[in-house]
């Protein structure tokens, strides 16, 4: 798994890099390489960590 995803942690906001039109995501766990967030315009996905770096969220715009 990408060093940042493993720092990721329940309650977190990312985004999605390659998915702006998702919003601003959740995360709901973060086991092993699975990242399950839940998506403002989305819902509930779970992505390989090993595949996409999400980008932590500061802010909630």
């Amino acid at each position: 798994m990408n060093e940042l995803n493993s720092l990721l942690e329940p309650g977190m906001l990312v985004r999605h890099p390659a998915q702006p039109d998702w919003g601003l995501g959740q995360v709901q766990s973060n086991i092993d390489s699975r990242i399950t967030v839940n998506f403002e315009h989305e819902g509930k996905v779970v992505l390989d960590g090993r595949r996409v770096t999400l980008d932590r969220a500061f802010d909630a715009e």
